[in-house]
């Protein structure tokens, strides 16, 4: 089963319908309602489930219409949607056990992770943010950037 099969699978059982229909080039997804709407367009699974993980972070803090974003908080419930979709799809201890498997590049860990390399470089910017260059999980630090874990031996 595909992560996006399994992220529809997970929505279906918290009672949200995905349908895949289509949808302007530039909209990729939408939410409402307890409803998500995938652009039937987008050919790959991988974008289609990045997609749908922040329709679910839609889902899971949105309220009301954000479609203008032009609005300050309309922005701020965008963001907000896409940490989440960044800490379901990547949460760090992926990221261990991705080294420890023996991924090297992003290439191999947005592969690994079946996730698009911009949505990565994405998420691990949001990671930069909020915790600096670096942070500890449990006994390991993850570096990113450059990005690397490296088990701590306290």
């Amino acid at each position: 089963m595909t992560l996006y099969e399994a992220l529809c699978v997970e929505l279906n059982q918290q009672g949200v319908e995905v349908y895949e229909v289509p949808l302007l080039e530039k909209t990729k997804g939408l939410y409402s309602d307890n409803v998500i709407w995938i652009n039937q367009h987008i050919k790959s699974e991988r974008e289609k489930a990045c997609v749908l993980a922040e329709e679910h972070g839609h889902y899971l803090t949105t309220a009301g219409n954000i479609l203008d974003q032009c609005k300050l908080s309309n922005r701020k419930q965008e963001q907000l949607a896409r940490r989440k979709a960044y800490e379901k799809l990547i949460p760090l201890q992926r990221l261990v056990e991705a080294s420890r498997e023996g991924i090297r590049n992003r290439y191999e860990l947005a592969e690994y992770l079946d996730v698009t390399e911009d949505f990565l470089e994405a998420a691990l910017s949001y990671y930069k943010g909020k915790y600096g260059l670096f942070t500890k999980w449990t006994s390991y630090i993850i570096y990113f950037e450059p990005l690397g874990v490296f088990e701590s031996y306290e």
